[in-house]
């Protein structure tokens, strides 16, 4: 699956770094808590989460997350967004809920990472 793919299956709105859409995302991680991210190995691509603040890129970069999807509507600020430009990584945002978002990705292939 691509991040374009993932935008169009969350009909999502891509915020930053637009022209990595085509990259492949292989696995995903759902969570509001970056400590719960950081428990999964090293594989997963994509992140769907409603927290909305600079840990979030920051804790991506750590785990080689290409793709970070914002769901219930929130949107990041420019520091946010800024920082993900500058670290190569996706900003999209969803109206989903991250229980649909992350149902919708998994019915359409994409699955979660190993957990250490």
């Amino acid at each position: 699956m691509t991040i374009a793919d993932i935008r169009d299956h969350l009909e999502a709105t891509v915020l930053c770094c637009e022209e990595n859409l085509g990259r492949e995302v292989h696995t995903a991680c759902g969570s509001d808590m970056m400590s719960d991210v950081l428990a999964f190995v090293k594989d997963q691509s994509v992140l769907v989460t409603g927290l909305c603040n600079p840990q979030t890129v920051r804790t991506a970069e750590m785990m080689d997350i290409i793709c970070i999807c914002f769901v219930r509507g929130k949107e990041p600020d420019e520091t946010v967004i800024k920082l993900a430009e500058e670290r190569d990584i996706v900003i999209m945002a969803t109206q989903k809920r991250m229980f649909e978002a992350c149902g919708i990705l998994y019915e359409n292939g994409l699955r979660g990472g190993a957990s250490h």
